[in-house]
């Protein structure tokens, strides 16, 4: 009896320890506590932080130079243990291919094959193709390649003889960047307009959703070619890439304002909200000291769950060619060359970029779901 009740105390002295613990969380401390339970948002949240790592640091990620030019659609190097007689090695090596004196029975063109006779060995921060990282700091370090700067294609090349997966990696920061630039616009004005429009009410209420009303109801598509297929073919790159991002932040703010609004139009309801206009406050004050941090949570989920939603349109205006244009390099961009159905099925590599738009798809609408439910005090 007397061990029981022990054990009881102790239980009940850490509960308490716990309790006063967690009784000095702030929200954001809370939010994390429950995100960290969330087993898809975490895993989000990882893959995430390495896409923008990928994007910040591209250079040092990347193995070879995106602009060098090797054999055009070389398929991809395996990576391999192996000596040329079979025997296990640790030291992991690619070998490039090599025709050999036999023809191919149907296509009349050499039989291919990997140069057992000059490996390729594979390191980690090897010196490669020299850059500036962030256009400041001269480098020549790379993550991983081949130790006597040979070229090494995990992902095969392009048409143009270019490192498939560097241009992918590349890639990321171009892509990455429209679709954060134009969440970030299309947050902050959607936010804006529904606050205002649902704190004030009345006629301003109604001219500004028959507003959105009527942006939300053009057909965004045909719009978006419209738009972007008014820039010349010789406008400056920094010209046509901000075009780009104007057009689809100017048609992508209304759903982000409606929704806000409807939180906004339950808040100014709220007891704390009265108070403060009986005591005088100011309409700015209210909308950005007590509106604006009760639909902050709404927020953050809407923009996590709105930049893959970005990122595909990017893809897909990019593989029709109305949204970045050479030399600059984006997933959409790079599938371009998959437009000829004979061409994916002789070189089926170069949709490796597609496996990026879905990892990052699925990252933030993982991360998106995880916010979701630690925000929701409910």
């Amino acid at each position: 009896m007397v061990v029981i009740d022990s054990a009881q105390t102790k239980a009940a002295k850490e509960a308490e320890r716990v309790k006063a613990a967690r009784g000095n969380e702030s929200y954001g401390a809370l939010v994390w506590r429950r995100l960290r339970r969330s087993l898809t948002g975490m895993i989000g949240l990882v893959l995430v932080t390495l896409l923008i790592l990928m994007a910040l640091f591209a250079d040092f990620w990347a193995p070879m130079d995106p602009k060098a030019t090797d054999s055009g659609f070389s398929p991809p190097q395996m990576i391999s243990f192996y000596e040329k007689d079979g025997s296990f090695s640790f030291r992991p090596r690619v070998y490039a291919l090599t025709d050999s004196a036999e023809l191919d029975p149907v296509t009349f063109q050499p039989i291919t094959g990997p140069d057992y006779d000059n490996p390729r060995y594979l390191g980690f921060f090897v010196k490669g193709a020299p850059y500036q990282l962030w256009g400041m700091v001269p480098l020549d370090r790379h993550f991983f390649g081949t130790i006597d700067g040979s070229p090494v294609h995990l992902l095969g090349t392009d048409k143009f003889g270019r490192d498939v997966l560097s241009r992918a990696i590349y890639g990321s920061r171009i892509s990455l960047m429209i679709a954060l630039s134009v969440v970030f616009i299309t947050t902050l004005v959607g936010t804006t307009v529904g606050m205002v429009s649902g704190y004030f009410g009345g006629a301003l209420d109604a001219w500004v959703q028959r507003f959105v009303e009527l942006v939300l109801a053009f057909p965004q598509l045909p719009l978006y070619l419209a738009l972007t297929s008014l820039i010349p073919v010789t406008a400056p790159t920094n010209v046509f890439l901000t075009f780009v991002i104007g057009v689809m932040a100017a048609l992508g703010w209304a759903q982000m304002s409606r929704e806000v609004r409807g939180k906004t139009l339950a808040l100014a309801r709220i007891d704390y909200v009265r108070a403060a206009m009986a005591i005088g406050a100011s309409d700015r004050r209210i909308i950005f000291q007590h509106i604006f941090p009760n639909v902050m949570s709404h927020v953050i989920v809407a923009v996590t769950l709105a930049i893959p939603s970005v990122v595909l349109l990017e893809s897909f205006l990019g593989f029709l060619g109305f949204a970045v244009k050479p030399p600059l390099i984006s997933w959409g961009l790079m599938l371009q060359d998959t437009a000829n159905y004979s061409v994916i099925g002789t070189y089926p590599w170069i949709l490796s970029p597609v496996g990026f738009v879905l990892a990052t798809v699925f990252a933030f609408n993982a991360l998106g779901d995880g916010l979701r439910d630690a925000v929701d005090p409910y």
